[in-house]
């Protein structure tokens, strides 16, 4: 069973927690247990570690469950996690009243993840205007801070209800 997998909530925030707080207030709230988090990341053993404007950190760590036929971690993993950590850190920087989504990422994997290795991943918003947000990430070694993937992300802001 995942480590994190007693932190899969039974059901997601609603919307209206999701708009009545600034990005960064729900993503807080998110770390702290208070909104529960994404269900992916029990499934897929990670979870947030920290929370600052503009930057959002995960903890994971890949299981057997998460390698592909090849025997090495599945590079939807490295995508998953780096997706997370880059999105949410535009979270951080999205005003109360309006919500965010991936429009795409890119992924550079540098080197496997050992199975069994907890990795930090770090998204860093490089630009959160009125309607996009960018935003870099890296999946680095909780004990040994090598570089395992990177990615960049492009993430649409956008106001519920306006045209």
């Amino acid at each position: 069973m995942p480590q994190y997998a007693a932190q899969i909530p039974e059901e997601l925030a609603t919307f209206e927690q999701l708009t009545s707080m600034s990005g960064l207030d729900f993503m807080r709230a998110v770390a702290s247990g208070d909104i529960a988090g994404p269900p992916i990341a029990g499934h897929l053993n990670f979870r947030v570690d920290s929370v600052d404007e503009g930057e959002v950190v995960f903890r994971g760590t890949p299981e057997f469950a998460a390698l592909n036929p090849m025997g090495t971690v599945h590079g939807g993993w490295y995508g998953t996690l780096l997706d997370s950590c880059m999105a949410c850190a535009v979270m951080t920087m999205v005003p109360k009243g309006h919500v965010y989504t991936t429009l795409e990422y890119k992924v550079n994997i540098v080197r496997p993840i050992p199975v069994g290795m907890t990795v930090l991943a770090r998204g860093r918003v490089q630009h959160a205007g009125r309607s996009t947000g960018i935003a870099n990430g890296e999946i680095t070694g909780a004990e040994d801070g090598r570089v395992y993937a990177t990615g960049s992300t492009t993430c649409i802001i956008m106001k519920p209800g306006s045209a």
